[in-house]
């Protein structure tokens, strides 16, 4: 476990999935968190789950707007003085169907808090990280379709992520000459809402979908401590801190007929990385 040594790190989106498992783990390492979520009632709960006292705390936010971020950068600095790491965790998914069966407002909503959401948080992060004589970290979260993956019935998604990808490999060139890094967070494929959404009105697509998903996949108290640590262990801008790697996915795929697993299960019986 890599010591975070009390640095400030926010996370958007942090109220559940994905972002508040990064919270629980970011906490654990000694850091103070600032999370974000949709809800006063969202905000709350997560907070409730933390537990963590002063270490935590958090406001309604929507990263689709600049100024709403803004005011999460301000919570945050008025709450602990400085802001060390920025992470662009906020994320939507669309039912998995051919885009012309996906409606404009939800290819609209998609493409603003995934994208419109990074990118604002970007924008306010790099403009208050230089501020600081110790600059500081921006981490954008990949998806489906970040690094050139295709399928079928992930255009608004996909196309989201690997604009996202696009939008972080120029904010490092960007940064290059600034006391601001960027860096890349790849999760892989976890069991979130998020992924349930994907196959919303579709059970009998979930049943197949969940073949794959069961040797690939991973629950997010499985890959959320590996990602916390790169965060914090990361040095140089451009770092990709990738959980589900090409090495990983072959094994898996190899040791499937002898290693059942099922990251649909209860939190008890968990599951193999």
């Amino acid at each position: 476990m890599t010591s975070g040594n009390g640095r400030v790190v926010v996370v958007t989106g942090g109220t559940r999935g994905i972002g508040l498992g990064l919270a629980k783990e970011l906490v654990a390492r000694d850091c103070r968190v600032v999370i974000c979520g949709r809800s006063e009632a969202a905000v709350t709960k997560a907070l409730g789950e933390l537990d963590a006292g002063q270490k935590a705390t958090g406001i309604p936010a929507d990263v689709t707007s600049r100024e709403s971020v803004q005011a999460l950068w301000d919570h945050a600095v008025a709450t602990y003085g400085h802001v060390d790491i920025w992470i662009n965790n906020a994320g939507i998914s669309a039912p998995r169907r051919p885009l012309t069966e996906v409606s404009q407002d939800t290819v609209a909503s998609v493409v603003a808090t995934n994208l419109f959401g990074a990118t604002n948080g970007s924008v306010v992060a790099m403009a208050g990280l230089q501020q600081q004589p110790a600059g500081g970290w921006i981490w954008n979260m990949e998806g489906f379709g970040s690094t050139g993956q295709v399928q079928p019935g992930m255009a608004a998604y996909g196309a989201s992520k690997r604009a996202v990808t696009y939008l972080t490999e120029t904010l490092v060139k960007e940064a290059k000459d600034t006391n601001v890094k960027v860096g890349f967070l790849s999760p892989g494929i976890v069991a979130t809402d998020l992924l349930m959404d994907d196959y919303d009105g579709q059970p009998e697509a979930m049943e197949k979908a969940k073949k794959i998903f069961n040797i690939l996949g991973d629950r997010v108290e499985t890959v959320t401590p590996y990602l916390a640590d790169g965060v914090l262990a990361a040095t140089k801008s451009g770092t990709r801190v990738a959980w589900l790697t090409k090495a990983k996915a072959f094994g898996r795929f190899a040791t499937a007929g002898f290693k059942k697993r099922d990251i649909f299960a209860p939190e008890t019986q968990g599951s193999a990385a």
